[in-house]
C-alpha cells in the first residue's frame, strides 16, 4: 500500500527488504522521496552533479573503504568524505583527526579549519535526490558484492541526472569518457566502470523496472488507467531519454558491427515499441466507448463476413502473370497485404528473452496473443476481437518502423468496424486519432478506400470510386487498379493508373504492376495504347536487366521473360474480345513476332474450330511474307485434319471445316504466285517447307515500302478473292461439343469476362470451368469482322445459313458502331477507345519499327472492297 501511494506521488516503488537484489530494484531511477528542490541541499547537490567532471563520476561512485589499518587495526569503515587538503576519499571521520597525512598522497591534514566535505553520493542522500535505503552506511560489509554495489551507486548518479533533465551528463558520459582510449585505470572496480556496458546495463535495467510498472496500470479497467495518465506521460519523456542515450551509443558504434551495436539495437527497438504502445494506449483511454460500437452483430459474423471477402476474392482474381504463385495467394485483401508486410517486419528472436517476455505481458491478455502470433502469423489474428485488442497487437508485434503502417491498419479497423453507424457516434474519434498522431487526410481516405474496395458489396465499391479522385496520384497502391479491374470496373482503374502517372514513370514497375496496366488498357479498349504500353515496359526491362539494376522484384519476376508476358498477356485477352483481327495488324517488331506467332498458333492447336489460326495467315499475308503463311497453313491444315480424325463431327461442321481450309489454301496459293519462279520451284518440291518462321533471330524484315512496289498486284489479289470466305467459327451441336472440345467451349464465354482460365506459367493457353459470364459490352471498336469485311460472295451467304441452322455463329459477335459513354461514378469523364488513336500512324509514338503499318493496309482494302 505503502509503494502504491509512492508510486501515485511520483516517486519510485520498493519493497522494504534487507537484501541487496530488493535494492536493485528501483526500477523507475526516480528517488524514494519527492526531494524539496527549494531546499539549498537539494539545489546544491544537483549543481555540483552538474559540475561535475565526468572522469571523477566514477570515482565518486566507488565504494571507499578507510586505509588507516596501520594505525587502527578495527577501521576500514565506509568513507563518506573526502579530505579538502587532497581531495581523496581515504579517511573516515574519525581516522581524519588522529591522522596527519593522507595514506594515499601523504599530504599533510590542516589541524585547523574544516578537513572533510562530503562526497557527492551521500551529498544526494542527504539532498533526498537518492532514497536513504541505498545508504551503505547502515549496512553491513559483503566483500563478494562490492564490485555491484558501485555499479549500482553510478547507476543512482544516472538516475538523478534523468530525473532531474540531466541527460547530457550521460550521452557525454559515454563520449567524453567510455569512448575515450586514454580513460584507463589498473584499478579493476575503476576499469569496470569506466566501460560502456555499465551504461547499457543502465539503460536496459531501467526499461525493464518500466515495463513492471506499466503492466500494473495495464491490467487495470479504462477507469482506473484514465487516473494514471500523468504516470504514463512521466514514463513516455523517461523512455524518450532512454532511447535518446542508446541513440548515442549507435552513433559511436556506428562504424562496428560489433555484438554490441546489435544487442543495443534490439534494445532500442523494444523501447520505441513500448512507447509507441503507450501513445495508443494514452489515446484508448479518451475513446472507450468506442469499444460498444459494432456495426458487426458478433465477433463470430464478423469473422465469418471477412472470410466471404476473402473468398469472393479469390473468385475474382486474374492469375499471376509468371503462373508461379497460386491463385489464392494473388488474391490477397488490402488488410491481408498490409498485416503480411508487418508480419515480415516481426522481429521473433531478440538477444534478451526477457525482455521480450516484458514487452508481450504489456497486452491485456498477459502476452497469448503474442505467442499465438508467432505461431500463425499476424493474418489470422484479423479482424481483431476489441481494440484494446488491435492496439496490443500491431504496436507490441512487427518493427517500430512500420508505426505508419500500423496506424493505417488501425484506421482500418475502426472503419470495418463502424462505417455503417452514424457518423456522429464515432467520426469525432478518428478525427482526434488524426490530430493526435499528425495523420493527414490523404492517409485517412486511403485507409477508408481500401476497407471499401475489400468489402464486396456494389455500396461499398461505389463509394470507393467517389472518393478515387481526391486520393489517386504517385503514391497510390498499385494494387488498387488491380482491384478495381478484378470487381470489373476497368474504366475506374484506367484513371487511378492515369492520375498515378505510371504510363510517363521513369522507374521500372514489377511485372504484376506491368500485367495489370496491360490488362486494364485492353478491357478498355484501348489496344494501341497497351500495345505501346508493354512496348515501353518490355524495353526498360531489357536495358536495366542489361545494366545489372533490377530492382528487388521476386525472382520469379526476374527470371521470366517480360517480353514474352506482356506479349501473350495481350494476345489471350484480344483471343478472348474476338479482336484477333486488330492484333494482327499492330506494328509487331520481330521480338513480338515470336511469342505472338506461339501463342495464336498454340491456341489453334488447342482450338482448331476457331478462326484464330486463319488469321495468323493473314498476318504474314498483310506483311507479304508469303512463304511464313505458307507454313502456317499447312500446319493448320494438319491440325484441323488430326482433330477431325479423332473426334467425332457432323457433316455440317466438317463441311465448314473442310470450306475454310479450302478457302486458306486457295489464298496462300495465289499469294506464292507473286514468288519468284525460283523459289516456287523450290516450294513445290519441297525444298522449303521447314522454314524457322519466327524462330530465325537472323530472319530479316521487309520495309513495306519496298515490298509495295515489288508487289503491286497484292491489292487486286486480295480483291479477287474476297468473295469467298467470311470470318468464321466452327461449333458442333451441344450434343458432341463437350468430347470435342475437351468440356470447354471458347465460343460461349461471354467477350467481357477476365481471362481466368489462362496461365502465364506456359504460353499454351489453358482452360478454366469456373469461368464467369458477364453481360456488359466493351466501347466501340472496329468491327472484329474487319477482315471478313474484305470478302463477299454467294458461297459465303449459304454457309451463313448453315450457321445459323446450327445455332448461330458465336464468334461472329455484332458490335455497336457508335459511340459509348462510360463512367467511372454515374457522370464520371468519358472513356474514348482506339477508333480515334489509330487514324494516325503509330509510327509516330513507336521509334525504329520498320513494318508496315497495319492498320493502312486494312482500311485500303476496306476501301478497295467497296468500289
Amino acid at each position: 500500500m505503502e509503494g502504491r501511494r509512492l508510486f501515485d506521488e511520483g516517486a519510485a516503488i520498493h519493497s522494504d527488504s534487507d537484501n541487496r537484489s530488493s535494492m536493485v530494484r528501483h526500477t523507475t531511477g526516480h528517488p524514494s522521496l519527492q526531494p524539496n528542490y527549494s531546499c539549498q541541499k537539494v539545489q546544491k547537490a544537483l549543481e555540483n552533479l552538474a559540475s561535475i567532471d565526468l572522469s571523477e563520476l566514477c570515482n565518486e561512485a566507488k565504494v571507499e573503504h578507510c586505509r588507516a589499518t596501520r594505525d587502527l587495526r578495527s577501521c576500514g569503515r565506509c568513507v563518506q568524505s573526502v579530505l579538502i587538503s587532497c581531495g581523496h576519499a581515504s579517511l573516515c571521520q574519525e581516522c581524519s583527526q588522529r591522522c596527519d597525512a593522507c595514506p594515499i598522497c601523504r599530504l599533510p591534514i590542516p589541524k585547523t579549519g574544516n578537513r572533510l566535505s562530503l562526497r557527492l553520493y551521500y551529498e544526494c542522500i542527504e539532498a533526498g535526490l537518492i532514497s536513504k535505503r541505498y545508504d551503505d552506511r547502515f549496512q553491513e560489509k559483503d566483500g563478494e558484492k562490492q564490485p555491484a554495489a558501485d555499479v549500482e551507486r553510478l547507476h543512482l548518479f544516472f538516475d538523478v541526472a534523468l530525473e532531474n533533465n540531466l541527460l547530457s551528463l550521460i550521452c557525454l558520459y559515454i563520449t567524453d569518457v567510455c569512448m575515450d582510449e586514454s580513460a584507463v585505470s589498473s584499478d579493476p572496480v575503476v576499469a569496470m566502470l569506466l566501460d560502456e556496458v555499465v551504461v547499457k546495463d543502465w539503460c536496459k535495467r531501467t526499461f525493464k523496472n518500466i515495463l513492471m510498472e506499466l503492466q500494473s496500470i495495464y491490467n487495470l479497467n479504462v477507469d482506473e488507467m484514465k487516473e494514471k495518465s500523468n504516470t504514463l506521460l512521466k514514463f513516455k519523456s523517461r523512455l524518450t531519454s532512454i532511447s535518446t542515450v542508446l541513440e548515442e551509443f549507435e552513433s559511436s558504434f556506428k562504424d562496428s558491427l560489433s555484438a554490441q551495436l546489435h544487442d543495443i539495437h534490439h534494445l532500442q527497438e523494444s523501447i520505441v515499441k513500448t512507447k509507441q504502445h503507450m501513445e495508443m494506449i494514452i489515446w484508448y483511454t479518451r475513446h472507450e466507448s468506442l469499444e460498444d460500437l459494432n456495426q458487426h452483430g458478433s465477433f463470430s459474423s464478423w469473422r465469418s463476413e471477412v472470410r466471404e471477402r476473402k473468398s469472393m476474392a479469390v473468385k475474382r482474381a486474374w492469375p499471376s502473370p509468371t503462373g508461379t504463385t497460386s491463385e489464392k495467394d494473388t488474391a490477397m485483401l488490402f488488410i491481408e497485404d498490409a498485416l503480411s508486410n508487418l508480419d515480415t517486419q516481426q522481429e521473433y528472436a531478440t538477444t534478451d528473452r526477457d525482455v521480450e517476455l516484458k514487452i508481450a505481458s504489456l497486452q491485456k491478455d498477459g502476452g497469448l496473443s503474442f505467442r499465438r502470433i508467432k505461431m500463425e502469423g499476424l493474418v489470422g489474428s484479423y479482424p481483431f476481437e476489441n481494440l484494446r485488442s488491435a492496439i496490443d497487437i500491431l504496436f507490441l508485434c512487427g518493427s517500430s518502423d512500420m508505426v505508419v503502417a500500423k496506424q493505417a491498419i488501425l484506421l482500418y479497423y475502426l472503419f470495418d468496424r463502424m462505417w455503417k453507424i452514424p457518423d456522429d457516434k464515432w467520426r469525432y474519434c478518428v478525427d482526434d486519432f488524426s490530430a493526435t498522431f499528425s495523420i493527414a487526410r490523404h492517409s485517412i481516405l486511403e485507409s477508408f478506400t481500401f476497407y471499401l474496395l475489400d468489402d464486396h458489396s456494389d455500396e461499398a465499391l461505389q463509394e470507393a470510386c467517389r472518393l478515387l479522385p481526391e486520393i489517386s496520384g504517385p503514391t497510390t497502391h498499385p494494387k488498387v487498379a488491380q482491384v478495381l479491374l478484378e470487381r470489373q470496373n476497368p474504366y475506374a482503374a484506367l484513371m487511378v493508373l492515369r492520375w498515378s502517372g505510371t504510363a510517363t514513370a521513369t522507374d521500372l514497375p514489377s511485372l504484376n504492376q506491368a500485367v495489370t496496366a496491360v490488362r486494364v488498357r485492353v478491357e478498355c479498349g484501348l489496344l494501341l495504347e497497351a500495345f505501346m504500353h508493354q512496348r515501353s515496359i518490355s524495353t526498360k526491362f531489357k536495358k536495366t536487366k542489361s545494366r545489372n539494376e533490377l530492382p528487388s522484384f521476386d525472382d520469379s519476376e526476374n527470371e521470366v521473360d517480360w517480353l514474352e508476358v506482356l506479349v501473350t498477356e495481350i494476345c489471350i485477352l484480344c483471343i478472348r474480345r474476338n479482336l484477333v483481327d486488330r492484333i494482327i495488324g499492330l506494328p509487331w517488331n520481330f521480338e513480338e513476332e515470336k511469342h505472338l506467332h506461339k501463342c495464336l498458333l498454340d491456341y489453334a492447336s488447342d482450338e482448331p474450330l476457331t478462326n484464330t489460326g486463319s488469321l495468323l495467315v493473314v498476318y504474314y499475308l498483310q506483311r507479304y511474307r508469303y512463304l511464313e503463311a505458307y507454313q502456317v497453313d499447312r500446319k493448320l491444315q494438319s491440325i484441323e485434319n488430326e482433330f477431325v480424325s479423332r473426334n467425332p463431327i457432323n457433316d455440317d461442321v466438317a463441311n465448314r471445316m473442310s470450306f475454310i481450309q479450302r478457302w486458306r489454301g486457295e489464298f496462300v496459293d495465289k499469294s506464292i504466285q507473286l514468288l519468284p519462279e525460283v523459289e516456287q520451284q523450290k516450294l513445290k518440291s519441297g525444298q522449303m517447307t521447314d522454314l524457322p518462321l519466327a524462330e530465325n533471330n537472323n530472319s530479316p524484315q521487309v520495309k513495306p515500302n519496298i515490298v509495295q512496289e515489288q508487289n503491286p498486284t497484292l491489292p487486286s489479289l486480295l480483291f479477287q478473292m474476297g468473295g469467298q470466305i467470311e470470318n468464321h467459327s466452327f461449333q458442333a451441336p451441344k450434343s458432341n461439343y463437350k468430347s470435342v472440345s475437351k468440356n470447354f467451349k471458347f465460343d460461349d464465354i461471354n467477350t467481357t469476362t477476365p481471362l481466368r482460365e489462362f496461365n502465364r506459367g506456359s504460353s499454351r493457353i489453358r482452360k478454366n470451368k469456373h469461368i464467369q459470364n458477364d453481360q456488359n459490352d466493351l466501347p466501340s471498336e472496329d468491327s472484329p469482322n474487319s477482315i471478313s469485311r474484305l470478302f463477299k460472295s454467294p458461297l459465303q451467304e449459304q454457309v451463313l445459313k448453315s450457321s445459323s441452322r446450327l445455332g448461330g455463329d458465336l464468334m461472329d459477335i455484332s458490335w455497336s458502331n457508335k459511340e459509348e459513354n462510360v463512367n467511372v461514378n454515374n457522370g464520371g469523364p468519358r472513356w474514348r477507345s482506339d477508333d480515334a488513336e489509330e487514324h494516325e500512324s503509330p509510327e509516330r509514338f513507336i521509334t525504329g519499327v520498320s513494318v508496315n503499318t497495319p492498320s493502312k493496309g486494312l482500311r485500303r482494302s476496306r476501301r478497295l472492297a467497296g468500289r
